[in-house]
């Protein structure tokens, strides 16, 4: 067993022992705290079970290994899933190519502190690689702006991802877990909304964490390579389901969105527009019958 404490960091990981690792050691050096790490291996094939058990001296990590591929969507219900109903209070969740600064925690902490626990959702600020903000984490307030200035103490948010989410087990008790028929795509921001819609939320600009994705940019359907289009169809679909639940802003929302992005295939696309193009439609179909049940802790 691990040792307990009030935290637990819950790190969903399949293929990148590398960035694991990294990930790892900046969990392991957070300034003046401590927290229990929970690894939510993803079946991964690159060896990560053997390099994560030589950490054998770490007692507050604890590896556990689902049995398949979840997704990103499975593998943080699974892993929220499990540190809830472990009993922490507080659960900070992220990706394992997010390096949190020595702070990073600290910071979080100290705004709990300052709202007394009034909130739903701590988020955050996420840099890229060469220090400037990571686009595909950018945070959203209201709904369909994306949050631009990020001076002061704490910034309301309305949708946050999954890159160093903070948040109480009170609040997934009460609202459940996140969706893992999303499997990848836009889980982090149904499942932020679903809280933002019944609490006040935040970023907290001083809690700093570096995102080391491949580039610094979002997901592209134009520029994608051909053999991850079909992947895109999860993310039309889920997208529609997160929208249609704003009733109709959101679907205003949603036809210029996609009819944008439609624009942008047909002007930037250099191969495959049809299949791209088909993706997007066959995707935003799917989106319309897309009715997952919402599951709780027992």
């Amino acid at each position: 067993m691990i040792s307990k404490n009030n935290v637990c960091a819950v790190v969903v990981t399949y293929n990148r022992v590398k960035m694991l690792m990294k990930c790892i050691e900046y969990l392991l050096s957070q300034e003046d705290l401590r927290c229990d790490i929970m690894i939510i291996d993803n079946a991964s094939t690159d060896g990560t079970e053997e390099h994560v058990s030589t950490l054998q001296d770490y007692p507050q990590i604890k590896y556990i290994n689902t049995g398949s591929n979840l997704g990103g969507a499975g593998g943080f219900q699974y892993g929220i899933r499990t540190a809830a109903e472990a009993g922490y209070e507080y659960l900070w969740v992220m990706d394992d190519d997010c390096i949190p600064t020595k702070t990073a925690l600290k910071q979080l902490l100290q705004a709990d502190k300052i709202l007394n626990g009034n909130y739903g959702f701590l988020s955050s600020l996420a840099l890229w690689k060469d220090g400037k903000i990571c686009k595909m984490n950018v945070q959203r307030h209201p709904m369909f702006r994306p949050i631009k200035n990020f001076d002061g103490d704490l910034i309301p948010a309305t949708l946050a991802s999954f890159v160093s989410l903070f948040f109480k087990s009170s609040v997934v008790r009460q609202l459940g877990l996140p969706i893992k028929e999303f499997f990848i795509w836009t889980d982090d921001w149904e499942y932020t909304r679903r809280i933002s819609m019944h609490y006040p939320c935040y970023v907290v600009p001083s809690s700093i964490v570096v995102h080391e994705s491949a580039s610094n940019i979002g997901a592209n359907i134009a520029t994608d390579c051909v053999e991850r289009i079909d992947r895109y169809k999860l993310l039309y679909r889920n997208d529609v389901y997160l929208y249609r639940r704003e009733g109709l802003k959101g679907f205003v929302y949603e036809i210029f969105r996609l009819t944008s992005h439609v624009l942008r295939v047909l002007f930037t696309a250099k191969d495959n527009k049809i299949k791209r193009i088909h993706s997007i439609i066959r995707g935003t179909i799917d989106g319309f019958s897309f009715n997952p049940a919402i599951e709780y802790l027992k």
